[in-house]
């Protein structure tokens, strides 16, 4: 959901609990329900396929890029940022599966990108070979289809099947498909499901847990599957089992099979909100439910089941702190002990940030004051030891196993905003790691450097940013200065390198600063929490107070200084435009919400009430009506420059929140841009040469409308 830039590749941390797989899972391809009795004379533009509604679509972009597309600074920019995209000093980052490592991979003569593999003893020595397994430009040609790949599943343990999901131009719905990777030919006859929002995940070769829409009465009022079934090869899908239905209130629904050091467990999780979730687990032919709180995450590693506290938890005679890791022997947790033991418990500025385990060790990463720290627990004679793993402190530092089942070795991937992207590999039963490989350099860092500041909320909160720029920055207020924020669903923002904000933005004399703004999860589910709901305007006024800081400091002015943010962040911008249009010269609104009186009848907005608050209760109407940005808008209210970009193809948060955003913007008088991709879903784009011309279109508007006004 960081929307900031998306040049830098950066390899994920790979989470084992179950919360934050649950976040993961979320799609939805509804259309939006427009009842004629609203007055909202824009509601047509919500429409997503009617011939009106893309015929003004297609006038805005046509306008908006014949006024950005300046030939002289825009397609010399979308050239450098398309070489970067495609360059070939990128870091093929691998999935081991068996004896290869598997990679994905777009460039300039695969548009849409490459499955291919090599050797995994080839990989770690340096010399890859690779072999294609899917090539999906020639499966479009072959098919006359725009196919983005989604996700794939590996058939354990062999590693000879793959469920691969493909998106028709780039959206969240999907079609699944069987692979055979002996054959590397799609199985005749195979599992197969129609484009809908499905997930299917391996029970074993023969039969699949899936969810998708099954017919009337299969969805959830979010639009999502409800009911779990277990289908069976060479059965039509019609026949195969329900093992598990949910509730129309629910947000979704989903089994699959964790694999555990030789043991395997049946899943089924009934995600009830954004945070709250219940787990059952077969055991025989019956389905049993994880006596825990819904707003408990938790996995397994060796037998132990680990309990992540999202609140205080009461149990037993004790109460286990908010952010808490709890460990206890599974066996004996299901039969009734509640005994645990406390792996991890934070202080007022640590939380944990995700988990991983090798064969032999359990791995939590924290952050600490915004810092990285890795801690390792292994588990023997029934004991747990600790240490701690040294790791780059500042930047983005993330730890994956490579093989779970088998070894103790690691991948380690660091960066930060002016530090290039760097994979180690290496085994935690020694300190050594040796470096595979490093991204250059694709923007000049002369002169710049990273630093952290606080700004005073309206609260009092202190609140942390990040700040790009030159040595010798001078504090005349006239620097042109780029701020970012997102602030929600307890998402952290940490540094990392962008080369296309580098080679746009640092290297053009512009400051960059991220905010980390209540509502994200730089300091856990309590950072989170404080902005949540009713709570809201918390995240917009801590945005407020770095702005103003950045001014105080003499950093930047109302005349230099833009911003930018997206999804959620794309809220933050609709609140920021109308809120203190005074404060901001550009603003950057991607794929936003801006409607909040009618984000829950858009496609999947009924599973973000627990996040933002439900518009038909008249109490959560009150405060949402306060700061919704299109019910905000005045006539009379000078507003900063604007650019909208959104996808057609977004099934996540509806295109109609920037079309009637900007329609109403420009029926007032102001200054606004819309630029709508056809395709490109939630991500805006599905291939390099996309994601290199919105970039492109961005830093012209930015240009327009701050750097020619120095």
């Amino acid at each position: 959901m960081n929307e900031i830039i998306k040049c830098a590749i950066i390899c994920p941390m790979k989470r084992n609990s179950l919360f934050f797989a649950a976040l993961l899972l979320f799609c939805s391809c509804q259309q939006a329900d427009v009842p004629e009795t609203e007055d909202d004379h824009y509601l047509w533009l919500e429409e997503l396929q009617s011939e009106k509604a893309l015929s003004w679509v297609e006038n805005q972009n046509k306008q908006s890029q014949e006024l950005l597309e300046d030939k002289s600074y825009f397609e010399p920019l979308k050239q450098r940022l398309l070489s970067i995209l495609n360059s070939d000093d990128r870091i093929p980052y691998v999935e081991k599966a068996g004896k290869f490592g598997y990679n994905f991979w777009r460039d300039e003569k695969n548009l849409h990108g490459l499955f291919r593999r090599t050797l995994f003893e080839d990989y770690l020595n340096g010399n890859p070979v690779w072999e294609t397994v899917l090539d999906l430009d020639a499966l479009n040609r072959d098919e006359n289809k725009t196919w983005t790949w989604k996700t794939h599943r590996f058939l354990y343990p062999t590693y000879d099947r793959l469920l691969i999901s493909l998106s028709s131009g780039g959206g969240d719905a999907v079609v699944v498909r069987e692979f055979d990777l002996e054959t590397k030919q799609f199985v005749p006859d195979g599992f197969f499901l129609a484009e809908a929002k499905s997930d299917a995940r391996w029970k074993d070769k023969d039969h699949l847990y899936v969810t998708t829409d099954f017919g009337p009465g299969s969805l959830t009022q979010s639009g999502y599957p409800k009911i779990v079934k277990e289908w069976s090869r060479s059965t039509p899908l019609t026949e195969a089992k329900a093992v598990f239905v949910g509730e129309n209130q629910d947000v979704k629904v989903d089994g699959f099979v964790i694999h555990d050091h030789g043991q395997s467990y049946d899943l089924v999780y009934q995600l009830l909100s954004m945070t709250d979730y219940n787990i059952y687990l077969q055991r025989g032919n019956e389905w049993v439910k994880i006596d825990k709180p819904t707003d408990v995450g938790m996995s397994v590693f060796q037998g132990q089941f680990l309990f992540s506290l999202r609140n205080d938890w009461a149990i037993g005679g004790k109460t286990y702190a908010a952010e808490s890791l709890l460990a206890i022997d599974g066996d004996k947790f299901l039969a009734g002990d509640r005994n645990f033991q406390v792996l991890f418990e934070p202080d007022e500025r640590s939380c944990l940030e995700g988990t991983d385990n090798t064969k032999n060790f359990l791995v939590l990463s924290i952050l600490d004051n915004m810092r990285n720290k890795v801690m390792l627990y292994e588990f023997k004679e029934g004991q747990w030891t600790k240490t701690y793993f040294e790791v780059p402190s500042f930047g983005s530092t993330s730890i994956s196993a490579i093989d779970s089942d088998e070894s103790d070795d690691y991948f380690m991937s660091h960066s930060d905003y002016i530090t290039p992207s760097t994979l180690w590999v290496g085994n935690f039963n020694t300190p050594e790691r040796r470096q595979l490989q490093s991204l250059p350099h694709f923007f000049s860092i002369e002169d710049l450097h990273i630093q952290q500041f606080e700004a005073a909320s309206k609260d009092g909160t202190l609140i942390p940013y990040f700040q790009v720029s030159k040595k010798q920055t001078a504090q005349d207020g006239k620097q042109p200065t780029l701020l970012y924020g997102y602030g929600g669903f307890q998402i952290a923002l940490q540094p990392s390198y962008r080369p296309g904000l580098g080679a746009a933005w640092l290297e053009q004399g512009g400051v960059y600063v991220e905010a980390n703004i209540r509502g994200g999860g730089e300091f856990g589910s309590k950072w989170h929490e404080a902005a949540r709901k009713g709570n809201r305007q918390r995240s917009f006024d801590d945005f407020i107070a770095v702005a103003e800081d950045l001014v105080a400091r003499g950093v930047t002015s109302p005349q230099q200084l833009a911003i930018k943010g997206g999804s959620n962040g794309g809220l933050l911008m609709g609140a920021m435009l109308t809120q203190r249009p005074d404060l901001f010269k550009a603003v950057l609104c991607h794929v936003p919400l801006l409607d909040m009186l009618r984000y829950h009848k858009l496609l999947a907005g009924p599973s973000w009430i627990e996040e933002y608050g439900n518009p038909d209760k008249e109490e959560d109407q009150l405060f949402l009506k306060a700061y919704s940005p299109y019910h905000n808008l005045s006539e009379e209210k000078k507003y900063p420059n604007v650019l909208f970009m959104t996808s057609t193809k977004d099934d996540r948060v509806h295109p109609g929140h920037a079309r009637k955003m900007a329609a109403k913007m420009q029926e007032q008088g102001h200054n606004v841009f819309l630029y709508e991709n056809t395709v490109g879903g939630h991500a805006g784009a599905t291939t390099n040469e996309q994601v290199a011309h919105n970039v492109a279109l961005e830093f012209s508007f930015l240009k327009q409308h701050l750097l020619e006004n120095e």
